[in-house]
């Protein structure tokens, strides 16, 4: 660790830890801490004032980022710079929005134009008659996909799409009960072509339609991978291969060819808004300095409670249905980018790195798991998110208690409550940030997004980790593939349970 680093850290340690209660004594406090972003799909309101961020943590954390050189490796990931130094390879997503370097930029273009082409050929009927898309995919293939057609595609979908990840049979079958074989698309997603769940679904799928009268099984399959001569090697015809670049990276991966689902279950321009909301983050991040910049504030935040405040999760609420995969898809965006041991120069970390990411939808959550959020003895800081315009059409009853909900957990969290009896007790003081958006929408979802991925960039700087490798992911598939290929001989443990399920 550099001594500027290091000194930095230590004014942090050494700071007081104020109360909430203490820092809303100051009337400047909430216009301080909060801050609205117009945005293409309508105004975002991100409110950070409940948390114990002060001027002083501020100061400090302004002087961590100076030092762990935050300026400088932002403007190489706008600018195509190799920093994802593990694998050699630049990290380009943002390229996807229209924002980065020149030539990534434009490449990233042509191939949303080919998308395009393909996608609206599919809605004119060039593939024939064409009712429902199995997108099969994992990780960051699958969750994107999933998470923005739930989101945005519940009411007038241009096509039904079923994602599939998981290689239990079952996902696969239901996918399969609820299609027409004749009048169903399979697309496979895969950067390398060759992971093993998604393989093994994909020839599951074409074995289904042959089996189901389909003559050109291949001829109903488009393939979505950064090797596009695999997906032909494979059988897939070049017309319906669509590529990303390699710097893109799976769980950054929903605004190339991978959200090909999105764009044919929501339309193209519905696509471009969604692409554009993410832009219009991009530039926030890329030209705001300070604590203003907001991902740059919340991923000080969410270091001040893992690494001074002993806070080993994190939760995300979701006050709307819509929005119900969000925490699954930050656990993978935060866990699998943050998720480690050793430092860009591969010393070991000195501090805790992601916290655990975990959370729900409101209000089922507050019947289950608030209990312990508010009388527990685990430090959970929570973010709550919701919107101020409903996404259904019923009594507007159900949106106000939904919000009042919301806003009151907060609050709770914040205040707690004396009582006389320590069971009916709430110690308060527990923080919480709010995003609070008007509406939900192509754009606005495309911001969010985009705001947690350069959440988790500028808490990789500020813990000099690389948040763009995933070495983590690959030892587990190692032992099963060596236990399907059946030479390898394990613990006695891991015998044991092989022989009792008949697979060694």
């Amino acid at each position: 660790m550099s001594d500027a680093i290091s000194a930095a850290w230590q004014e942090l340690e050494l700071l007081p830890k104020p109360t909430l209660k203490a820092l809303f004594a100051d009337p400047a406090r909430l216009e301080a801490w909060s801050a609205r972003l117009d945005l293409p799909g309508g105004t975002v309101r991100f409110d950070w004032s409940k948390t114990h961020l002060d001027a002083a943590h501020a100061a400090a954390f302004l002087k961590l980022a100076d030092a762990a050189g935050f300026a400088a490796r932002r403007g190489a990931m706008f600018a195509g710079e190799h920093i994802n130094t593990t694998e050699d390879r630049a990290v380009e997503h943002t390229a996807l929005r229209g924002v980065g370097r020149e030539t990534s930029v434009e490449e990233a273009q042509a191939l949303h134009l080919r998308m395009q082409s393909l996608v609206e050929a599919i809605h004119e009927g060039a593939l024939g008659e064409t009712r429902h898309l199995i997108h099969i995919g994992i990780g960051g293939s699958a969750l994107g996909p999933a998470l923005a057609i739930d989101a945005l595609a519940r009411d007038e979908a241009k096509m039904q799409v079923h994602v599939v990840s998981n290689i239990d049979g079952c996902a696969l079958e239901a996918a399969f009960k609820a299609c027409d074989p004749a009048t169903t698309l399979i697309a496979v997603a895969s950067k390398t072509f060759t992971t093993t769940e998604t393989m093994t679904n994909a020839m599951s799928a074409l074995d289904w339609l042959r089996q189901n009268g389909v003559e050109d099984a291949y001829g109903r399959v488009v393939a979505l991978t950064a090797y596009p001569d695999k997906a032909v090697e494979w059988g897939v015809d070049e017309t319906r291969v669509l590529p990303f670049s390699e710097s893109v990276g799976g769980r950054y991966s929903l605004w190339s060819s991978i959200g090909f689902p999105i764009a044919l279950a929501l339309g193209w321009d519905d696509f471009a808004e969604f692409l554009d909301g993410a832009a219009a983050m991009d530039r926030h991040f890329l030209e705001t300095n300070g604590f203003a910049n907001l991902p740059l504030r919340a991923a000080c935040a969410d270091l001040y409670y893992t690494r001074l405040r002993g806070a080993q999760t994190r939760a995300c609420f979701a006050y709307d249905e819509r929005l119900r995969l969000f925490p699954s898809y930050l656990q993978q965006l935060e866990m699998e980018s943050n998720g480690k041991s050793v430092k860009l120069d591969g010393s070991p970390v000195d501090g805790p790195t992601a916290p655990i990411t975990w959370g729900g939808v409101g209000t089922d959550a507050q019947h289950a798991v608030f209990q312990l959020l508010h009388q527990g003895t685990n430090l959970v800081p929570v973010d709550f998110i919701a919107a101020i315009i409903p996404g259904d059409s019923l009594d507007p009853a159900h949106h106000r208690n939904l919000l009042a909900n919301c806003f009151a957990q907060g609050a709770a969290l914040m205040a707690g409550k004396a009582a006389k009896d320590p069971a009916r007790a709430y110690p308060g003081d527990r923080p919480s940030a709010a995003i609070l958006v008007e509406d939900l929408n192509p754009a606005t979802l495309g911001a969010l997004i985009a705001f947690h991925e350069h959440r988790t960039f500028c808490a990789g700087v500020l813990m000099q980790i690389n948040s763009f490798d995933q070495f983590g992911v690959e030892l587990g598939k190692d032992i099963a593939r060596a236990i399907v290929g059946g030479a390898a001989v394990f613990d006695a443990s891991t015998e044991a349970l092989l022989a009792e399920a008949g697979i060694k």
